[in-house]
């Protein structure tokens, strides 16, 4: 299992200039024995260039999340519960975020040429669509609460 790391390491390595963290294997079902390799990744990042699959394993992406957020991702993390009031990773929020910082955001990238959609899919896991159904779909369930501007 080292080797599809090492292996993930050599092919994705120069993802890290761009901030990208390759921080191991680990493992997300005891009882199955599943494995994973585990990054994280700035918010600005293009994650469509990390895979979801490498080699036989998942790769989980998580954000880096840090002070300096911006105020589209704000939320108080202190409070208990928080979680329960407040998607930190609700659709809208990267819509919103897209439309007030597009220039910006492009230039982090160095590409100038992507479209509001293409940047939503760069931020939103690779695919922003999928995303947005998929918390509709868990928020339709009760397991995600709806989004609230803070």
């Amino acid at each position: 299992m080292f080797e599809i790391l090492k292996s993930f390491e050599t092919k994705y390595g120069y993802l890290k200039k761009k901030g990208l963290t390759i921080e191991g294997l680990s493992m997300v079902d005891v009882k199955k024995k599943k494995h994973v390799i585990k990054v994280t990744r700035p918010l600005v990042f293009d994650n469509r260039l990390i895979p979801k699959r490498f080699e036989g394993l998942d790769v989980k992406t998580s954000i880096k999340i840090n002070t300096s957020m911006p105020t589209e991702f704000t939320v108080d993390r202190t409070k208990p519960d928080w979680h329960k009031v407040h998607y930190m990773w609700a659709p809208e929020r990267f819509i919103k975020y897209v439309e007030r910082c597009e220039n910006e955001i492009k230039a982090q990238l160095e590409n100038p040429g992507l479209t509001k959609a293409e940047l939503l899919d760069a931020l939103c896991f690779g695919n922003f669509e999928e995303h947005k159904q998929r918390s509709l779909q868990l928020i339709k369930e009760g397991k995600l609460p709806a989004y609230s501007a803070n």
